[in-house]
């Protein structure tokens, strides 16, 4: 478990020499990832850079963030380089495969002569690489979520995100008639399968809905907000680290939940919620006192008819993140500017095919811009509508899944470096899948049996194998299923972990000379892949292949 002290290792290190100060605002020019790039390493050095020198002092645990909405807030190193014009921050561990990294800047970040980050501050996102898959799905578990037969929790969601602090994501179920969430923690073994439900369960409002992973007051710890539909507000639960959660905060909104955000909407570092409020045709603002208090909710304009779906995403590519909502009434998707002080202004409107329940946001094309994609629960189809970088969206495509359809998911399901789409059909029982052909089309693939009525899934890597697995959520039968995707690793990688160096060498040795011990050590492995010269057979002739594969970091 790594220290509860916040952000152990971080710390400033400088070496600036004396330079006169160029007067003006302190403005990011540049940073490596690239703004929505999908190929990102698992342990990405990240460079900020800017226009002018940054003074050290203002770079704190609270000015500079980075998070992973499945590893939660990352703790790593700080220091400036380029004359100090360039923050850069190496994580201390390794990012998880698909998951999306969000970088927060403050606007307490300052230049040596004062100048000031604007207002605003700058958020910027980038998702991390998933491994090449064959979309070859095994159900490898499945359990309940009832405490008792007859009981009746009723699934409406869930987060993958690693609640103890070991490296493997651990699933927080929502669950609308129990009124709470129940947590199973991974067992952290590489099965992929997960424990008994962590005692005792965090309570939440009535009937809770949407849901968002953050860390409200920057302890290291994942918390857990929950938009509830009876009681009409938001619960925010904090995080022990354990897959517990202290005391709750509720928060009232003046109507019912649906939509729910959480990202930085004033620049002053820390995560606020959005949610939405069909009821009141509204959106809710809360602003976080930066130690995980909200404020009471400010009511706003949405652009449409009952706000529904709502998520955060930088849809014009200033780095502020936007408001995306979809209208159910109105069956339209709007986008809200964010103008980095906790207020938004509404720059377009596009019909998206259908009442929109679930709006998800992520690049389909690959050009670099955020698109978007939503359930249209009562046109029974998914739709996709693409960005095109300015905060306005192309004509809705629509992928037909029939009756009610309350979710859908975006992640590359086979490594190819593109977001394929998983649709949910509640009516008729099942999961659809489509495959991206790169450029934001998509083609059926296969259809996943539901016992009774999906309400959503929640696409992540379960056993740290680099594949995005699939969790789905089945809200009548409550029940978890674990669909295990099959890798694809490239020969003389005996260890898996997606890269071939001197960590595989006892691995290959194991191999080589004893199967069943190898078969044992690494069960989620293939022993083939100590067949480096492709001769059919894994034997000596492999070993000098086998060391220039190591030297080569790869074969």
């Amino acid at each position: 478990m790594r220290s509860k002290l916040t952000r152990s290792l971080f710390a400033v290190a400088f070496s600036m020499p004396v330079a006169l100060a160029t007067a003006g605002a302190l403005t990011v020019v540049s940073h490596s990832p690239t703004r929505h790039s999908m190929v990102v390493s698992l342990s990405p050095v990240i460079d900020i850079n800017f226009g002018q020198p940054v003074n050290a002092a203002t770079v704190t645990n609270s000015s500079f963030r980075v998070f992973g909405n499945h590893v939660g807030s990352m703790p790593g190193s700080v220091a400036l380089e380029n004359g100090g014009q360039t923050i850069r921050f190496t994580p201390s561990r390794a990012f998880h495969a698909g998951e999306m990294v969000t970088v927060t800047l403050s606007h307490d970040i300052q230049a040596t002569d004062g100048s000031p980050l604007r207002a605003a501050g700058y958020v910027y996102q980038f998702m991390i690489a998933a491994g090449q898959a064959t979309r070859q799905f095994t159900m490898t578990q499945e359990f309940t979520v009832e405490d008792f037969p007859g009981e009746f929790p009723r699934i409406y969601g869930g987060q993958a995100s690693d609640l103890n602090e070991d490296d493997w994501v651990d699933l927080a179920i929502v669950c609308e008639e129990s009124a709470d969430i129940r947590v199973y923690l991974n067992q952290a073994d590489g099965s992929g399968d997960f424990g008994p439900r962590v005692i005792p369960s965090a309570t939440t409002g009535g009937l809770p809905s949407p849901n968002a992973a953050a860390d409200f007051d920057n302890d290291g710890n994942l918390d857990i907000a929950t938009g509830n539909y009876t009681t009409n507000d938001v619960t925010i639960l904090r995080g022990n680290g354990n897959g517990t959660f202290g005391p709750r905060q509720d928060v009232a909104l003046g109507g019912s939940a649906r939509g729910l955000a959480a990202f930085d909407m004033d620049g002053d570092g820390d995560q606020d919620i959005a949610c939405s409020v069909p009821g009141v045709s509204r959106v809710a603002l809360m602003l976080n006192n930066g130690a995980g208090v909200f404020g009471a909710a400010t009511l706003i304009e949405g652009g449409g008819n009952a706000e529904y779906g709502l998520c955060a995403a930088d849809m014009n590519n200033d780095g502020i993140l936007d408001l995306v909502i979809g209208n159910e009434s109105s069956s339209t998707i709007t986008i809200l500017r964010g103008n980095g002080n906790g207020t938004f202004t509404l720059i377009s409107t596009r019909a998206c095919g259908g009442p929109p329940w679930v709006v998800v946001c992520g690049d389909v094309n690959g050009d670099g811009n955020m698109d978007v994609a939503c359930a249209n629960s009562g046109a029974g189809n998914n739709a996709i509508l693409r960005g095109n970088g300015a905060g306005a969206l192309t004509a809705a495509t629509t992928y037909a899944i029939g009756g009610h359809t309350p979710a859908t998911d975006l992640a590359d399901l086979d490594g190819d470096g593109d977001l394929d789409m998983l649709g949910s059909n509640f009516g008729s029982g099942f999961w659809r899948l489509w495959q991206n052909n790169g450029s934001g089309t998509f083609t059926f693939v296969q259809d996943f049996p539901a016992a009774s009525n999906p309400a959503c899934a929640i696409l992540v890597d379960v056993n740290n194998d680099r594949a995005m697995d699939m969790v789905h959520l089945d809200e009548i039968a409550q029940i978890v299923r674990i669909w295990s995707n099959r890798p694809i690793y490239q020969p003389g990688d005996l260890n898996c972990d997606g890269v071939v160096n001197n960590f595989d060498i006892d691995a290959f040795v194991l191999a080589l000379v004893n199967p069943a011990g190898y078969a044992a050590q690494f069960p989620n492995c293939d022993r083939d892949l100590a067949d480096v010269n492709n001769d059919g057979s894994v034997d000596n002739f492999d070993i000098d292949p086998f060391v220039d594969c190591v030297l080569n970091s790869g074969c």
